[in-house]
């Protein structure tokens, strides 16, 4: 996937989307992208190719 956005605007994008969503989901420790993406994905009710989906969609913007 082509980075296009930064991680502040992808959160902030995200956030609008899903007004459940608060900055303390995004947190996360170096190496530890994946208990990240499992709290995302259970706070969405999404898969995580769901949420693959959703991250690269938000590349197109």
């Amino acid at each position: 996937m082509n980075i296009t956005r930064s991680w502040r605007e992808q959160k902030v994008m995200l956030k609008r989307r899903f007004s459940n969503l608060l900055d303390i989901d995004f947190e996360y420790q170096e190496g530890d992208r994946e208990r990240m993406m499992e709290r995302l994905s259970l706070k969405l009710k999404k898969s995580r190719g769901e949420l693959d989906s959703l991250f690269a969609e938000l590349q197109t913007y």
